[in-house]
């Protein structure tokens, strides 16, 4: 397939952009700094654009079968880019008219699991409480997604984790795996990868963890 990959220097993204090279796929990888991107291999194109205009963004996207992002706050201090840079994503995809959508979000967004323990339930509560206006952030951000016309998926993955590809995790499409900690960035960009066939995972938020 031809993806498309924004945020690609981002821990998330660049597991995508490694991983999708490595089954074959063909990559468009966009960043604002080149340097920051690690990732080599046959197949892959990098763009430089900071998705502040649609206009830049459109040859990026235009024909591929999917765009893949791992935008979003870095820190509470950059609550509000998520939904800022995903909008001038939307517009880019739906003046190319190319549809699947792949966007990571957070799991304080969708519902808790409703088998939780009383521990998990509060730790929820505290992280949200903590980081609030991140989780608004995100919270705009698949408002904006569920309003546009293009074939979206939201991944909602609790505390990410630095470590190695295990390929063995738990989704579940509307909702959250229950006692769900923690996962690795390399887990949530396979079961992006994996989800972009996956017409069950269309339009909907997918909840991920161990």
């Amino acid at each position: 397939m031809k993806l498309t990959v924004l945020g690609a220097t981002g821990g998330i993204g660049q597991e995508i952009v490694r991983q999708a090279l490595g089954t074959g796929h063909q990559v468009t990888a966009v960043v604002r700094d080149p340097a920051r991107l690690t990732v080599t291999g046959a197949g892959l194109e990098v763009v430089r654009a900071d998705l502040t205009d649609p206009g830049p963004l459109r040859p990026a996207v235009a024909g591929r079968d999917a765009v893949l992002s791992g935008l979003g706050a870095r820190s509470r201090k950059d609550a509000g880019v998520a939904a800022r840079l995903t909008r001038t994503v939307l517009a880019a995809m739906e003046a190319e008219q190319v549809r699947r959508l792949l966007v990571v979000s957070a799991a304080p967004v969708g519902p808790a699991a409703q088998d939780d323990a009383l521990l998990d339930r509060a730790m929820l509560r505290l992280v949200s409480a903590l980081l609030k206006d991140v989780y608004a952030d995100l919270r705009e951000m698949e408002g904006a997604l569920a309003a546009s016309a293009t074939d979206w998926t939201a991944v909602r993955p609790p505390r990410l984790q630095n470590k190695p590809l295990t390929g063995s995790y738990r989704t579940v499409v509307g909702g959250s795996p229950p006692r769900g900690r923690f996962i690795a960035r390399a887990d949530v960009a396979h079961a992006m990868l994996a989800m972009i066939d996956d017409p069950g995972t269309v339009k909907q938020g997918v909840g991920i963890a161990y």
